[in-house]
């Protein structure tokens, strides 16, 4: 069993073990039960160390992929025995609704990364610190604003971009979902009219009809939002709030280009707008660019770490003016009694000793050397793509073949799962354009199913 191992990449040793093994067991073909080869012949094939395979198995192991026969060595685990994951259903913003649960499909379409890119070892690092040196963390609320050394540290974040503020403008969240939660409730009313972007995030869109929010919709180019399409809205539907990502879109991974983000805030005050600034996806950044609210004190931010380091472990933050902070940090504590305390430490050491840069910093070589393999990929198939992206997660992008069904059934064959036909559009209208998320692209799966999905391949069903 070779493994391609690259020394000097970013991406941990062991890390590159799980991947491989993980690429091994996707595309082999291996029947549940097989025993691989010894840890000793592994780690000798591939020059690699006892420890660092073990390790990687062990992760395997946790993950359900393998089983350990204590002694016997590592076996490919049987999917019809992990009956705790069978029942789980495969949710992901944008994921098919009527979609069976767990079938374990390539979720190509899905939000976040996936669970082979988790790294462990840091993690599990400051989870111990804090529980032997911070015991309040395990027991304890957090503040109503989050802990201060949170705050700090969120402060010097936001200093690399551009972003002015001082400690009572940052409140922390459980993510960025409770923050714009937190927002809506806050700011409108039922019956007030908001802009989103088409396409836009899913979940936004739901938490807007939850609390009776109308919403109108304003296209989004490779540059941004449609300066025109957007004056028009304003004037005609006055609406008293504007929800918008700055860099890395969900879902079609452009960016603010200057001259828009500075029209946009012109429109804004001339039409007394709120913008809300959507910004998930900032430390996946490559290079310099404008935020929102780099350039208006008036924008209210939003910013999470649940992207890259664990969708459990949640923490998100907001950026605003001292009084509408305050007012957002009294309806958190009445509607949740505040955040995770033990998590606002566990990311506060994480960034103190520097653990949590150098994992963006590895996450960042890593999609940016897959983001290529993939624009190539659909470029030989033919398929149409919206701009194409710096940074971040997503492509969005449409195959040629002129039913879109078609493309859909060749996916399902292929074991690959698509996001929704609507779940992109507000007003729920269906569109042939697919997010795709870099971090699985390159699976076997999806390059077969671009292969599959070419204008001039004949169609197997």
């Amino acid at each position: 069993m070779e493994l391609r191992i690259d020394r000097q990449a970013l991406v941990p040793v062991v890390q590159q073990i799980v991947d491989a093994l993980t690429c091994w067991l996707q595309s082999s073909g291996v029947s549940p039960g097989t025993r691989l080869p010894s840890v000793r012949q592994i780690a000798r094939i591939n020059l690699l160390s006892q420890l660092s395979v073990v390790q990687a198995c062990e992760r395997l192991v946790t993950q359900g992929k393998l089983v350990s026969g204590h002694g016997a060595g590592y076996t490919v685990a049987d999917p019809a025995l992990i009956t705790s994951a069978k029942h789980e259903p495969a949710w992901f913003e944008g994921a098919e609704p009527e979609h069976e649960p767990w079938s374990g499909e390539l979720r190509l379409g899905c939000g976040g990364l996936p669970e082979s890119w988790r790294e462990t070892d840091d993690l599990i690092y400051a989870i111990r610190q804090v529980s032997r040196t911070d015991t309040a963390s395990l027991f304890n609320y957090s503040t109503p604003l989050g802990l201060p050394a949170l705050r700090q540290q969120i402060l010097k974040r936001l200093r690399q971009l551009d972003i002015q503020a001082q400690d009572n403008r940052i409140m922390t969240t459980a993510g960025a979902s409770q923050g714009l939660d937190l927002i809506v409730r806050t700011l409108f009313k039922a019956g007030d009219c908001v802009v989103v972007e088409s396409p836009g995030y899913p979940v936004l869109f739901d938490l807007l009809r939850l609390h009776g929010i109308d919403m109108v919709e304003v296209p989004r180019t490779p540059r941004g939002p449609d300066v025109e399409v957007l004056e028009s809205l304003l004037l005609k539907h006055r609406p008293q709030g504007l929800l918008i990502n700055s860099f890395y879109h969900n879902p079609t991974g452009s960016n603010l280009a200057p001259v828009v983000a500075r029209r946009v805030l012109q429109l804004a005050k001339t039409f007394g707008v709120q913008v809300i600034e959507d910004d998930v996806y900032a430390d996946l950044r490559s290079g310099s660019g404008t935020r929102l609210a780099a350039l208006d004190d008036n924008v209210i931010y939003v910013g999470s770490y649940s992207k890259t380091l664990s969708s459990s472990l949640r923490v998100g933050f907001v950026v605003a003016g001292s009084a509408v902070i305050t007012r957002l940090a009294e309806i958190k504590m009445i509607t949740g009694m505040g955040a995770s305390r033990f998590c606002e430490s566990v990311l506060t050491c994480l960034l103190a000793n520097g653990a949590y840069g150098k994992l963006v910093q590895r996450q960042r070589q890593r999609l940016s050397n897959d983001r290529l393999v993939v624009l190539q990929m659909l470029e030989d198939a033919e398929w149409e793509i919206f701009g194409k992206p710096a940074g971040g997660l997503f492509i969005w992008a449409r195959s040629r073949m002129s039913d879109y069904d078609q493309v859909r059934t060749q996916a399902r064959r292929l074991g690959v799962l698509l996001s929704s036909k609507t779940a992109f559009n507000s007003s729920g209208g269906a569109s042939d354009w697919q997010r795709i998320n870099v971090a699985y692209a390159c699976d076997p799966r999806a390059r077969a199913f671009f292969q599959a999905t070419a204008p001039d391949r004949p169609q197997a069903f």
